[in-house]
């Protein structure tokens, strides 16, 4: 199996959230965790604005970035790229004007469908998104 990880639960993999539990619990499963660039982008977007709420000290927030890019570098996740097909889909599906899906997220959700992975997320309006449009997902 393999599992596509969202901003959401990289974040909580690596912040202490009260699902940060249960997201350890799910990437404990066998199987490979992948994630895209952008979800990459993101996470350091969510640890910067923890900083600018003052909710961790940069040092804290340099030390929880120094962990991801070791883990990036041990391949503990893998990249899945996020091609024009992605674009065109994350296109088509928006253009159905029955989601509340947004840019970003029809990216994800199109590139999760191309691989045939998992997502895995905790992010609620993406799982119903996902959800209508036959994407395997596993709700934190």
């Amino acid at each position: 199996m393999t599992y596509f990880l969202d901003t959401s639960v990289l974040a909580s993999f690596y912040m202490e959230e009260s699902r940060s539990r249960a997201v350890q619990k799910a990437l404990s499963k066998p199987g490979a965790k992948v994630i895209s660039p952008l979800v990459r982008v993101e996470f350091f977007s969510a640890l910067s604005r923890r900083v600018r709420m003052k909710e961790y000290p940069v040092e804290v927030a340099r030390e929880m970035a120094d962990q991801f890019r070791q883990h990036v570098s041990r391949g503990f996740f893998h990249f899945a790229s996020i091609t024009s097909a992605d674009y065109q889909l994350a296109e088509d599906w928006i253009a159905q004007f029955d989601t509340s899906l947004r840019i970003l997220d029809a990216l994800h959700l199109a590139t999760v469908f191309h691989g045939g992975c998992t997502l895995i997320t905790a992010d609620k309006t993406l799982a119903v998104s996902a959800e209508k449009l036959g994407v395997s997902v596993h709700k934190i």
